[in-house]
């Protein structure tokens, strides 16, 4: 994956982004382990998608290779500042952004022979992570090898990370970034320390909103922060694709069961069958899942969500009147699993979207 340039506002890689905003808890206790001059040879940097955790696992690697042997590297450059932080302007800086930095791999999915990108992270390319930290450190200083992400590892990928972690080499470091930690190995988990980060308050997706879609109006900002539940990830992807709008239409549907506008509908099936929907049919999957798990979440506490767009509440109080939370569970469950299958096995995304909400309005009529 190329690197983006780092000035560039409508764009957020990890490797070239100098802005980590609401995550002072985890840079301090980074700073903190380099302070003790006991780092640990490997850290899962936790926490929800989309809240800054490959962001801060290469602004730490860049900050350690930045000191290199002795102050700004090989290459020279200015001394590495507090909070992490490394000039832009930084050589060292330029060559992490760039891929190009001789210390530092990067574990990621890679594309099969077909050119589509893989669905996990395969052994093939994990072998090479053994052999590329017990070379010696070109640059004086650490080998650091950032996993992007750690939920992606299959079985045989994990086995091999794990052997490398077991003995790991003197001056070698590695950053896990994990959505679910939970999901790893046990032993990799007890072979790492855990770094968590947390979500972003509303203000700092906001901020940071305004900074990389300065296009967008205040009351799409608004619906964003509150769909995106702290995370500017996922804020920044229902941007792009049209996710305020999506959920408008979204409500306005289900606002109506157990009657259906099957006119409606049918519109937004054909929308989102064009070869050049496929993120705005994804959108959808997630946004009614996630609207689905609100709906149950808010049925069992007895108290439902704040509305994000007018109506959303009534339309809740509704069809958790007409079935039980048992009934939108099971639900929730089938759709989840229709859309999955739909993205897996190339099924037809009208028929996929009908399906759901006929789904959606034979539960409301139970």
């Amino acid at each position: 994956m190329s690197a983006r340039e780092e000035d560039a506002p409508d764009r957020v890689d990890p490797r070239a982004n100098p802005l980590l905003i609401g995550q002072d808890e985890a840079v301090a206790r980074l700073e903190s382990f380099h302070r003790s001059g006991r780092l640990p040879h490997a850290m899962i940097l936790s926490g929800p998608r989309g809240v800054g955790k490959a962001t801060l696992a290469f602004r730490f690697a860049r900050w350690l290779l930045a000191q290199g042997g002795g102050g700004g590297g090989l290459f020279g450059g200015a001394e590495p500042g507090p909070g992490l932080a490394v000039d832009p302007s930084d050589p060292v800086f330029r060559r992490v952004a760039s891929g190009g930095h001789p210390d530092l791999m990067t574990l990621e999915r890679t594309v099969n022979d077909k050119g589509k990108l893989r669905d996990e992270i395969v052994i093939e390319d994990t072998r090479a992570v053994g052999s590329f930290l017990r070379l010696t450190p070109a640059e004086g200083g650490w080998r650091i090898v950032v996993v992007d992400a750690a939920d992606e590892l299959n079985r045989s990928s994990a086995n091999a990370l794990l052997k490398v972690l077991e003995e790991p080499p003197r001056q070698a470091l590695l950053l896990l970034v994990a959505h679910a930690p939970g999901r790893l190995l046990p032993t990799i988990r007890s072979r790492c320390r855990t770094v968590p980060l947390r979500s972003l308050a509303d203000a700092e997706v906001s901020e940071l909103l305004r900074r990389y879609r300065p296009e967008i109006d205040a009351e799409e900002e608004g619906m964003l922060v509150r769909l995106a539940e702290g995370s500017i990830g996922r804020a920044l992807d229902l941007a792009d694709a049209g996710g305020a709008e999506l959920y408008r239409d979204l409500v306005a549907l289900l606002s109506d069961l157990p009657k259906l506008d099957v006119a409606a509908v049918h519109g937004l099936g054909e929308r989102l069958a064009r070869n050049d929907a496929a993120e705005e049919f994804r959108t959808v999957a997630d946004l009614l899942g996630w609207w689905l798990a609100r709906l149950v979440r808010g049925g069992a506490k007895g108290a439902l969500p704040a509305e994000i767009v007018p109506g959303e509440g009534a339309a809740m109080r509704r069809l958790l009147a007409l079935a039980s939370l048992d009934q939108w569970v099971a639900l929730w469950e089938k759709i989840t699993l229709l859309f999955a299958r739909a993205d897996g096995l190339a099924l037809d995304r009208k028929q996929v979207v009908l399906t759901a909400f006929l789904d959606f309005a034979a539960t409301a009529r139970d």
